[in-house]
């Protein structure tokens, strides 16, 4: 069914005529000290140049092509687990037992079987019915392989290379064990829905969406979304015809599926030599056509991964990190903050000092280690080419630490049993964390375990992690503790015998190491206090975060740097201002993106306008997109002539960045806001109106939609004094329909307070007083620094005159708004109104 794309080769300058230009080029570089390596971390915004050929043309040649002359590299690359990535299912590729297993899930029993040479899964389907499904594609070679269905759900042709909708089976073969196992989402044992976005039939299993791009090779997701949205015909004509009272509505009924059609297409369909390397056809071309200086290893005419550590890193960032996609179609040798925006970190991701909760994907802990800073590599660890550790064992950590007598792998470093689990250099500073139930990743952020820190802040340490016991908590709890992970999240969720053992075992391991290192031992003031005073609220956040945002990069990370910033403008916009105007020419982009958002806060309107102009033009495309985003926020008429051409320019990168996932709905919710904030109400309405039509059951779209027509509603009736009762209507029909999905979302995550503030809201609007207060409330608590959610609160109790509960979420918002004068003037609004009602009673 699939093709490689064919080669293609351009006409290219003689290369005797550039040779000169090349020994000028190298020269040159030598001369800038632009070649780097360990000790010298080159800049994350520019990579070093493929040498002297535009590459911008370069196609896909084939891993046949490459193999050709690459004959050891693909000897190695052969079964590896980026060779393995993605495939066919067959005979040769399918590990799990086909042969009628069966396997009971929640009440659901699945079957896998073959049908002659096809393999088979009998399963519950997306209407909730059991039905037959073929597999056909496998992911994955150990310590699990997953399995891929075919899903067309439309009637539209396809080119023989193009895939329909594919989703993956949360059936998964546990290929150590040889059994199969349900892989379910974390921290949801119940049974999921086949209108769940997590069942193996939903958004959140969709190869096309949330697998290829890492998976196979020049991945293109090609999603079509339909210009007429089925069940939105009502809208699309209220809306029109809005200024007039005669509108017509034309009822219909809601799809229960997202409308749309993937044509996706891939080069080659696992992670190819060209996946790291970027397209070939300049380099075949060039290796056909000898001359002077010609060397195949040096890889003319590919992107040039040797030249810095940075080069290779970002190489291989895009599928070894947690990111947001900021523009599509990244080849090797692109700059990965032109292409992505890292996870910053966040408190469900990361916990304050950086270490791993969920998944990070390896970069975002890598770029904060020591390791990265030094100049170290991925290749330094890892054969590129069998994606295998280069050394066995503590070798792999010696082969560079080669101190005298052994510095490192000894019992007076490490104080273990020579080859036991303890005198493991990774177990010490590389800890793991088992994901999808089986596979254990380790921590790459490289760090010297801290009990000290663990008791201060509650993080986790390695040493803690080996030395808890099972005996001191109940019998009836043990079976769930088989991971320090286990604990862990126990002990998050208020287990007070779990916390308490862990707390025991952290003053262990820190008396432990007073001995063994003493008490002078190396204790760095980590970037990790303070933003941990940030999450809890402490009287010295400000002041710790203000003084960890001056540390330079190998004291606190560029990530540390820009989480802090952000933690800092949830705490004191004001501050957060105050450091944004230096940081917002700090090195690393990811720094500069944090302080555009920071600059929204400034005092003065036209201070934060004219750094967010200025940033419009920043070398960093996950920059101009952010500042872009954030002047948005300010008046127009503040904004100079002289930025109107950047501004264009960022906003269309923007867009650019939305609509290549234009298969989610809060892509297109996004852009309608965007659009909305651009004064394009029409364009905005089509957004929303996409959004519903791709993601049915996603909140957000309606209530958003609701709100435009309501603006246009009152304006309406300002201008012509009077009502438009159909739009009305539809306004009320959208807000209905909105609540349940904004119930079943609240209830799902009653800890999220982003949502409960987003039902509160809903609840109001539908006069549903009481219990919007509850959920309102809810948010508020949950997130106390958040000014918003503790104003919404105050509001809500003022209406029902619950004037102590009122005044005191009123004083919270204050106190996190930064000095905001909107938030003052409600606080006295409602001590005012406080008194009045005191003075009342008090008459009586």
């Amino acid at each position: 069914m699939f093709y490689p794309q064919s080669a293609q080769t351009y006409g290219l300058v003689s290369p005797f005529r550039d040779l000169a230009g090349w020994i000028l080029l190298w020269a040159g570089c030598l001369g800038a000290g632009l070649l780097t390596g360990c000790g010298q971390r080159a800049s994350t915004s520019t990579i070093a140049a493929s040498a002297a050929f535009d590459l911008s043309e370069a196609s896909y040649v084939g891993q046949a092509t490459c193999v050709s002359c690459h004959q050891e590299e693909a000897t190695k690359f052969s079964g590896s687990h980026h060779d393995r990535a993605m495939q066919l299912a067959t005979p040769e590729t399918v590990l799990g037992d086909f042969d009628d297993a069966q396997i009971e899930h929640h009440g659901i029993v699945s079957r896998m079987f073959r049908d002659g040479e096809r393999y088979m899964v009998h399963t519950e389907g997306p209407d909730g019915k059991m039905a037959d499904f073929q597999i056909q594609y496998v992911f994955g070679l150990e310590p699990l392989q997953q399995y891929m269905v075919e899903l067309p759900f439309d009637s539209e042709t396809r080119e023989s290379d193009e895939l329909p909708r594919v989703q993956v089976l949360r059936l998964s073969w546990d290929t150590e064990k040889g059994v199969w196992f349900y892989l379910a989402p974390p921290d949801v044992p119940e049974k999921l829905e086949p209108s769940d976005d997590l069942h193996w039939t939903g958004i959140a299993q969709r190869w096309n969406t949330m697998c290829a791009e890492c998976h196979s090779t020049d991945y293109r997701k090609n999603f079509q979304v339909p210009e007429s949205h089925f069940g939105l015909l009502r809208s699309q004509s209220v809306a029109a015809d809005s200024a007039s009272s005669s509108s017509t509505t034309e009822d219909v009924e809601y799809s229960t599926e997202g409308r749309g059609s993937y044509h996706s297409t891939f080069v080659e369909i696992n992670v190819s030599c060209e996946a790291c390397h970027g397209p070939g056809s300049v380099h075949v071309e060039l290796a056909k056509q000898w001359f002077p200086g010609w060397n195949r290893q040096k890889g003319y005419g590919l992107a040039n991964l040797k030249a810095t550590a940075e080069n290779q890193i970002q190489a291989c960032a895009p599928c070894h990190s947690r990111r947001s996609v900021i523009a599509g179609n990244f080849k090797a040798g692109d700059n990965f903050y032109d292409y992505f925006s890292n996870e910053l970190l966040a408190r469900d991701v990361y916990y304050p000092d950086g270490q791993v909760l969920d998944e990070d994907y390896v970069h975002g802990s890598f770029i904060q280690s020591k390791m990265y800073h030094k100049g170290i590599r991925c290749s330094d660890c890892h054969d590129p080419h069998s994606a295998r550790l280069k050394h066995d064992g503590n070798q792999v950590c010696t082969s560079c630490h080669q101190h005298p007598a052994a510095k490192y792998d000894s019992v007076a470093h490490h104080f273990h049993k020579p080859e036991s689990e303890g005198a493991q250099c990774v177990n010490c500073h590389m800890p793991a964390t088992t994901y999808m139930a089986v596979d254990s990743r380790r921590d790459h952020s490289l760090r010297i375990p801290r009990p000290d820190l663990s008791l201060e802040i509650g993080t986790p340490n390695a040493c803690t992690g080996c030395h808890l016991d099972q005996q001191n908590v109940g019998e009836e709890k043990r079976p769930g503790l088989s991971l320090y992970q286990d604990w862990m999240l126990a002990a998050r969720q208020g287990d007070e015998e779990v916390q308490a053992e862990i707390d025991r075992a952290n003053q262990w391991c820190d008396d432990a190491c007073n001995r063994w290192y003493g008490l002078t031992r190396r204790r760095d003031d980590h970037f990790g206090l303070a933003i941990a005073a940030a999450q809890r609220d402490a009287p010295d956040a400000v002041e710790r975060l203000q003084k960890m945002l001056k540390k330079t990069d190998f004291e606190a990370p560029a990530i540390a740097r820009a989480s802090g910033l952000q933690e800092l403008l949830n705490l004191d916009a004001g501050a957060a201002f105050q450091e944004a105007k230096r940081l917002i020419y700090d090195p690393h982009p990811l720094v500069r993106s944090s302080a555009t958002s920071a600059l929204v806060a400034a005092p003065q309107a036209t201070q934060g306008v004219s750094l967010l102009e200025a940033a419009l033009s920043d070398e960093s495309r996950s920059v101009r997109t952010e500042a872009a985003r954030n002047l948005l926020n300010f008046p127009s008429n503040l904004w100079r002539k002289e930025a109107a051409t950047p501004l264009r320019k960022a906003l269309d990168e923007l867009t650019e960045s939305l609509e290549y996932n234009n298969d989610r709905a809060g892509a297109h919710l996004a852009l309608g806001i965007l659009s909305e904030q651009q004064g394009r109400d029409q364009q905005a309405i089509q957004h929303y109106q996409a959004a519903r039509a791709v993601e049915p059951g996603m909140a957000g779209p309606r209530t958003n939609l609701a709100a435009l027509l309501e603006r246009n509603l009152s304006n309406q009736a300002q201008s012509t004094g009077k009502v438009n009762p159909e739009l009305a209507a539809e306004i009320s029909r959208l807000r209905a329909e909105e609540l349940p999905i904004l119930e079943r979302d609240a209830d799902l995550v009653p800890n999220v307070a982003s949502i409960q503030h987003r039902y509160g809201l809903a609840l109001y609007l539908d006069g549903q007083e009481a219990e919007a207060a509850k959920r309102l409330i809810a948010a508020a608590e949950l997130e106390p620094l958040q000014a918003a959610y503790a104003q919404a609160a105050a509001l809500i109790l003022e209406k029902l005159e619950r004037w102590e509960e009122a005044q005191y979420w009123a004083e919270e918002g204050v106190k996190h708004s930064g000095n905001n004068p909107e938030y003052q003037l409600l606080l006295d609004q409602i001590r005012a109104k406080r008194n009045h009602a005191q003075a009342g009673s008090e008459s009586e």
